[in-house]
C-alpha cells in the first residue's frame, strides 16, 4: 500500500432536496441529513486512498463516530475533508471534517480496512 499518514482528500457538495433529513428519513426538518453527512464522509475517505491501495484491492468502512454540530438547508456548499490518521495492517483510520467554509458542521472519526474486492463480493 502507498499511503502516508497525513494524506488529505476532500469532497465538495452542494445541498439538494434530496440531502435533506426529512428526505432520508432521519429527522423532519429540511437540514442537511446527518446520513449525507456521513456518505461525504466517507467519499473523502475513499479519495485519500484512490490509486494507492494494491491492485484488486478497495476498501470498506467498519467503524464511525460522528457529532454533527451544525445544520444547513437547501443551496449551501459544503466540503467534507478526509486526514489519514494510522495504519495499522489492514486496517486504516481518518479524522473527517465537514464544514461550509463558515462553520464546522460535523467532525468524526471513520475506520476502513483494506479487502480484496473479489473475495470481498464473492462472500455476499
Amino acid at each position: 500500500m502507498d499511503l502516508v499518514v497525513g494524506a488529505e482528500s476532500g469532497v465538495e457538495a452542494l445541498v439538494a432536496e434530496g440531502d435533506l433529513a426529512h428526505q432520508l428519513g432521519s429527522g423532519d426538518v429540511p437540514v442537511l441529513g446527518t446520513p449525507r453527512v456521513l456518505a461525504l464522509m466517507e467519499a473523502a475517505c475513499v479519495g485519500v486512498t484512490a490509486g494507492r491501495l494494491p491492485p484488486g484491492s478497495t476498501s470498506v468502512g467498519v467503524r464511525v463516530e460522528l457529532s454533527h454540530v451544525a445544520a444547513v438547508g437547501v443551496g449551501a456548499h459544503v466540503t467534507a475533508t478526509a486526514r489519514l490518521e494510522g495504519v495499522e495492517g489492514r486496517r486504516l483510520r481518518f479524522s473527517v471534517r465537514v464544514s461550509d467554509g463558515v462553520s464546522l458542521l460535523a467532525e468524526g472519526v471513520v475506520e476502513r480496512v483494506v479487502v480484496d474486492r473479489e473475495r470481498f463480493v464473492a462472500g455476499l
